[in-house]
């Protein structure tokens, strides 16, 4: 039955995303939602909202994965995390779609530097509402900490708000923001079942096939960008889904990248862009002279094209987060 209540709704997502997509494009160029693909010699224009596929096969899958679970006769209110964790994503889509409609016909209307922040803090409200996860900490050196009300007040909104907004700084590419967020939360799923986090890889699972008939699309050459309405899902989803699981510690290790980024954008005051100069040989080179994204390490180290700068970081990542599963895996063994 576990391959009933995880791969359906996965494939249910997978297959819905797929059949959406393609109607999302349309309707994107239609509007004059898009954006200009700064990476091809044309700069040609490139329908730009690529969340509301994925929201759209996320929802199914995740209605699916409820509907499963209801009908055999589960508790309802052992599903309220994961439905708290629904209502998160959505909220992080509509957050990021306000940014993304600003584009429409050069209107700008986006919201500030200094409110996306804010608005995705606010964000986590449904995870507060329930008190998702486990209030108890393990901090170096001090041990195990029970944190009480601060944990769901205070360490589930800077979570929500701190990943999504990480996961929208690394972005540019074709490719590059879903590819990575596929990898990061198959991995999330692989370790959630070692658990016993059902609910936790379900939603990893759930959203990462979304991802994957994304891709379809949106790999190189891009026929539609993510868009931030998109970004900013695959970081709520993340965190999400360690609140949720209670495996802060693995997601935080499978971030790796994004922290790194932030620390690279940070250093250009959050002005500088993970795009790359287009040479005559299509190969990319950093428009700065400085790294100011892990983009632009990976353009330094060779005469690389934009897909495979993507691929490079898609290896590094898989690198990562198979160590980060042999590692937690061990240690999960050894405390059993």
């Amino acid at each position: 039955m576990l391959v009933l209540e995880l791969m359906l709704p996965a494939a249910v997502s997978f297959l819905t995303t797929l059949l959406v997509t393609p109607r999302v494009i349309r309707y994107c160029l239609s509007i004059g939602l898009v954006g200009r693909d700064v990476h091809k010699k044309d700069k040609a224009e490139v329908a730009e909202s690529g969340g509301i596929a994925v929201l759209v096969g996320f929802l199914t899958g995740a209605f699916a994965f409820v509907s499963i679970l209801v009908f055999r006769g589960v508790e309802k209110a052992s599903v309220v995390d994961f439905l708290a964790a629904t209502i998160a994503i959505l909220l992080s889509f509509v957050i990021g779609f306000i940014d993304d409609v600003s584009s429409i016909s050069g209107r700008k209307f986006g919201l500030k530097q200094w409110e996306k922040p804010v608005l995705t803090f606010f964000s986590a409200f449904p995870l507060v509402a329930v008190k998702s996860g486990v209030s108890k900490l393990c901090l170096p050196v001090v041990g195990a900490v029970d944190i009480g009300l601060l944990y769901p007040l205070l360490v589930v909104p800077v979570a929500i708000m701190g990943a999504s907004n990480a996961t929208n700084m690394l972005a540019g590419l074709n490719g590059l923001e879903a590819g990575l967020g596929a990898i990061t939360l198959i991995a999330i799923a692989l370790y959630s079942l070692l658990n016993g986090k059902l609910f936790s890889a379900s939603l990893a699972l759930i959203f990462a096939f979304s991802l994957i008939a994304f891709l379809k699309y949106n790999f190189y050459p891009a026929r539609i960008f993510p868009g931030d309405s998109l970004t900013y899902m695959i970081g709520c989803c993340i965190a999400c889904c360690a609140i949720i699981g209670n495996i802060e510690k693995f997601c935080v290790v499978c971030f790796l990248p994004w922290f790194i980024e932030l620390v690279l954008k940070a250093r250009g005051r959050f002005k500088k862009q993970s795009f790359g100069r287009l040479m005559s040989d299509n190969t990319l080179k950093p428009m700065y002279d400085k790294c100011y994204s892990l983009t632009h390490v990976i353009m330094r180290l060779g005469r690389f094209t934009e897909k495979q700068v993507v691929l490079i970081l898609y290896l590094l990542q898989i690198l990562l987060v198979s160590s980060a599963l042999f590692y937690f895996s061990l240690c999960y063994a050894a405390n059993k």
